[in-house]
C-alpha cells in the first residue's frame, strides 16, 4: 500500500471526561485507577525514604566530586 492512500489522522478536539472516571474506571488485579495511583505514591515514598536512610557510613559528596560525576556522567550522552 503506498503511502498516498493511507489516511491521515484529523486532529480533534479530546472528549470531555468526568471528574469520578479514575474512580469507576478499574485497572489491572480489580482496583480502581485512583488506587492504584494512591498505592504507587505510596511505593514511591518508601523508596525515598529507605533511599535517604540506605548507608549512613558514607559520607557525603563535596562539590568537587559531584562536579566530576556530572561531567563524567555526560561524557556518555554527547
Amino acid at each position: 500500500m503506498s503511502d498516498a492512500n493511507r489516511e491521515k489522522p484529523r486532529d480533534k478536539p479530546a472528549p470531555e471526561l468526568p471528574d469520578d472516571l479514575p474512580d469507576r474506571m478499574k485497572g489491572p488485579g480489580g482496583m480502581t485507577l485512583r488506587q492504584i495511583h494512591e498505592q504507587v505514591r505510596k511505593s514511591v515514598e518508601r523508596d525515598r525514604a529507605a533511599q535517604r536512610v540506605h548507608n549512613p557510613l558514607v559520607q557525603p559528596q563535596n562539590r568537587w566530586q559531584r562536579l566530576v560525576r556530572y561531567v563524567w556522567g555526560r561524557s556518555g550522552r554527547r
